[in-house]
């Protein structure tokens, strides 16, 4: 116990006095280690090291490159302009493209924030250019963007896979009925506040030929999702090569055809791709070293044993981790709390006979929302950044949009079939 309270207090410390996450879990590991010794250094170390020795990570640099390099490409320009022919006509219609180009980008980005800074520079303004309430658009964007670490390729999926031992592949194809859940649900939202408010559509008649001119336009786009997606699934490469194969294509796409990247900008953007991945990576490896102390402290079994000692209740235990990951979600980093958790929570889901796919998806949503609730929130320093929007409005009005969020969370919680459907029939 004195273990815990040390390693967990200095955490809290450090996070307090807005100490970087990474660096905080390694002050807080280091100093257990000096003041209580429960591991030695060297094992620290090790454990540390060991953490990052993963081949399935290796894709976590090369999607961030590949989601950066189509951000910048063009694609989502032309995602935008295909759904637009296909819903600016109906009642809220743009904030329906908004969703639904965010749902494909999403599956090109890899990442939250990235889907609201593709989608969301090009779609609020155009939003409240048509009367749409600048705060409803901003919160809007900011929540398709969830997508982003729910669809596949996600890179908050491979961290969670590599952290609970389970397939990459698995994790993909299970998030596949969740991710469109979430963006129906979404869409309902916006029809009917959209229908509320009064915000109609463009009124334009339906072209065919334009629609062909904007689809075709748009197949470079539609296709990298299926390309990498289709070859994962179909077995003829792994997560990791498929990852490097969104990287080619990106380049042939967003250099050769679209050519709205210059070649002297790949090693910028390649700069990019690195810093955002050395900061993920080392809070992976700090967390391995600082979940390593939790294991010696036997922090698992002992929580393991407290909550099946309130109940062992499939339903009331899952609302409470539910409740947990809620709360985690609102101040720390997604990755740092997949890798400090997962060791925790997954052993007293898989007693009560919870699919470790399942819970996978369960907790990426948790930690998803907070991408939305303040005060972390990345998605709303990302909207409210894009979009010139105070933050305090957007706070007010992200409020109804977390709810959605929750309820589709609690659907999926209690309604496995959603999760494993997709993967039960890859198996078989």
């Amino acid at each position: 116990m004195t273990t815990t309270l040390l390693l967990f207090g200095v955490f809290i410390l450090m996070l307090i006095i807005s100490v970087p996450i990474g660096v905080s879990l390694g002050i807080a590991s280091v100093v257990t280690i000096l003041v209580l010794n429960p591991v030695s250094v060297d094992s620290f170390t090790q454990t540390t090291i060991q953490g990052l020795n993963s081949f399935p990570l290796m894709a976590v640099p090369l999607f961030a490159f590949a989601g950066d390099i189509m951000g910048k490409g063009g694609i989502s320009k032309r995602l935008l302009d295909l759904a637009s022919i296909l819903f600016n006509r109906v009642t809220g219609g743009l904030g329906v493209v908004a969703i639904v180009a965010s749902l494909f980008f999403a599956a090109i980005s890899g990442t939250g924030s990235g889907t609201v800074a593709a989608i969301g520079t090009i779609m609020i303004p155009a939003m409240v250019a048509r009367n749409y309430n600048k705060a409803f658009s901003g919160a809007l964007v900011a929540t398709a963007g969830t997508l982003g670490a729910v669809i596949p390729p996600s890179i908050t999926m491979i961290i969670y896979a590599v952290t609970a031992g389970v397939s990459v592949t698995g994790m993909f194809s299970a998030s596949i009925g969740p991710g469109v859940l979430i963006a129906i649900a979404l869409i309902i939202y916006t029809l009917y506040y959209a229908r509320k408010e009064g915000y109609q559509g463009e009124g334009e008649q339906f072209s065919f030929k334009e629609f062909i001119i904007k689809f075709i336009k748009a197949i470079p786009a539609l296709l990298l999702p299926f390309i990498v997606l289709g070859g994962i699934y179909g077995g003829v490469f792994t997560p990791t090569e498929a990852a490097a194969v969104a990287v080619v294509y990106g380049i042939l796409v967003s250099v050769f055809l679209y050519k709205e990247v210059k070649i002297s900008e790949l090693p910028y953007i390649g700069f990019n791709a690195v810093m955002l991945s050395a900061a993920v990576l080392i809070i992976i490896g700090v967390s391995s070293g600082f979940g390593h102390i939790l294991t010696i402290a036997q922090v698992p079994n002992t929580i393991s044993d407290w909550i099946l000692g309130i109940s062992s209740n499939v339903i009331l235990v899952m609302l409470l981790i539910n409740l947990l990951l809620l709360f985690v979600g609102t101040f720390m980093e997604t990755n740092a709390a997949i890798i400090i958790l997962v060791p925790i929570l997954l052993p007293v889901v898989m007693e009560l006979g919870v699919d470790p796919l399942h819970f996978g998806i369960i907790m990426i949503i948790n930690l998803a929302i907070g991408f939305i609730t303040p005060p972390v929130g990345a998605n709303l320093f990302m909207a409210s950044q894009v979009s010139q929007i105070k933050f305090d409005e957007l706070v007010r009005a992200i409020i109804p949009w977390i709810l959605v969020m929750i309820v589709v969370l609690l659907v999926i919680t209690f309604i496995p079939s959603i999760s494993l459907w997709l993967p039960s029939f890859i198996n078989n």
